[in-house]
């Protein structure tokens, strides 16, 4: 008995596609979105968001921290050209960092923009960038680890001023970057050799991807092993815990310099508990990730820029550093920032 060629045709790419999913990584659906490792924690899908409750509750946040917080513009501006020939890190607010690593000035989640959602919508910041995206210095790499507004601003992706800077961004987000001319895709666990003294190598987070009501993980996020002669960086995307860590401590650590979101993880009425979220890590899962990856420092980031959840503004840092003894770190290796503040990479690590 013959078979038809299309049932023979259906019967082919049926076949075809089974044994190509066999082959994907775990964190690839057939349906082409993504997930979270293998073992990372889930959200309750009986869980329902209420943007009436959050804005309720963020009303009764007081927006005050101390002048100290922020270092004016104008210093800012001297020391980022005084340091202009080192090695250096620099806080511009948010996850937006400048690492300076010999002659290559990286920027992490570019956020220039007032408000942390499409268009003129969404949580406005209450801290103005340390500097102004016109005033950076010379960009070579811009490294981006998810779509989420407050990491990835279209606005301020549209209006960079140095669109020759080489883009490592995470799987199927190229369509912001039109304009940019070196744009790398890449997926978790690879890597980008920038020059002799210098790779970058995209890992995993447990987090997720969203902008609009259509496109939830249709895109993947990640975070980013940064290796610079013998020194390694590690930026996280914003993340959960999750027993990936250990297993990327072991495969990559130990970690000279680890950047970790410390902030966004009260939700509470909404979440059933108090300063629990599947995918921010609270100061102390933040400590306890950088330990897992067998960090030797840590940097606290996503705090004290924008109000995205709703603990006081200020606790992320406090409670950072209150508890760093708790996860192995002397208290002086749980580091914090301020906003513009500008410091030699061989300080920190000293």
């Amino acid at each position: 008995m013959k078979l038809p060629l299309n049932i023979i045709f259906i019967f082919l790419i049926f076949t075809l596609h089974s044994v190509s999913m066999e082959k994907a990584p775990y964190h690839h659906l057939p349906d082409g979105t993504f997930r979270n490792p293998e073992g990372s924690p889930k959200r309750d899908p009986n869980i329902r968001w209420s943007y009436k409750v959050f804005n309720e509750e963020r009303k009764k946040i007081e927006i005050d921290f101390p002048d100290s917080h922020v270092i004016p513009r104008k210093e800012v501006l001297k020391n980022l050209k005084d340091n202009s020939k080192e090695n250096y890190v620099a806080w511009i607010g948010h996850a937006t960092f400048l690492i300076k690593l010999g002659d290559t000035t990286i920027i992490t989640d570019p956020l220039f923009s007032k408000n942390t959602g499409p268009l003129i919508f969404g949580p406005k910041r209450y801290v103005e960038p340390a500097i102004k995206l016109n005033e950076l210095p010379k960009i070579d790499l811009l490294l981006l680890t998810h779509n989420h507004y407050d990491h990835l601003d279209a606005s301020s992706i549209r209006k960079f001023p140095h669109k020759n800077a080489k883009a490592i961004i995470p799987l199927k987000l190229s369509k912001y970057f039109r304009n940019f001319k070196d744009v790398n895709e890449l997926d978790w666990y690879e890597e980008i050799v920038i020059n002799k003294d210098l790779k970058i190598t995209l890992l995993p987070a447990v987090h997720w991807s969203k902008r609009t009501l259509f496109d939830t993980n249709k895109t993947l996020w990640g975070s980013f092993l940064i290796e610079y002669k013998e020194k390694k960086l590690f930026f996280a995307c914003d993340t959960g815990i999750g027993k990936i860590y250990k297993e990327l401590g072991k495969k990559y650590g130990p970690i000279d310099l680890t950047f970790i979101n410390s902030g966004a993880y009260n939700f509470f009425p909404i979440l059933p508990e108090k300063d629990k979220s599947v995918y921010h890590t609270n100061p102390e899962e933040a400590l306890s990730v950088a330990r897992d990856l067998k960090s030797k420092k840590v940097i606290a980031m996503h705090w004290g820029t924008v109000i995205l959840s709703l603990e006081p503004i200020m606790e992320p840092p406090a409670r950072f550093k209150m508890n760093a003894t708790r996860f192995g770190f002397k208290e002086e290796d749980a580091i914090i920032f301020k906003i513009g503040q500008v410091s030699k990479l061989s300080d920190i690590l000293d």
